[in-house]
């Protein structure tokens, strides 16, 4: 599929989108490099292919679940200026 400045120029109206008269040239083809690359995209060689996370395969370590840190609320509430029920309370600041 290729584009050529007349439907440029329509797409650009439909979306609102004003476009300089000197940079329509270059803007097709830039789209329509962007087309043919797309379009590599249907190629049947490539329906074989398994769905891939990563081109490298490579799995991420991943670290135990486990809690490290001990509840620290009461020590860190204890400078506040006002709490409630284990909570920060802090000024209305909408109306």
């Amino acid at each position: 599929m290729s584009l050529n400045a007349t439907q440029l120029k329509h797409v650009a109206h439909l979306s609102r989108i004003a476009l300089d008269e000197a940079k329509i040239p270059a803007l097709v083809v830039d789209l329509n490099a962007i087309l043919a690359f797309a379009e590599q995209l249907q190629d049947s060689r490539l329906d074989a292919l398994a769905p891939m996370a990563h081109p490298w395969d490579q799995s991420q370590p991943l670290r135990a679940d486990e809690v490290t840190e001990s509840d620290a609320r009461e020590a860190l509430q204890r400078g506040a200026p006002a709490v409630e029920r284990g909570l920060f309370l802090v000024p209305k600041v909408i109306e």
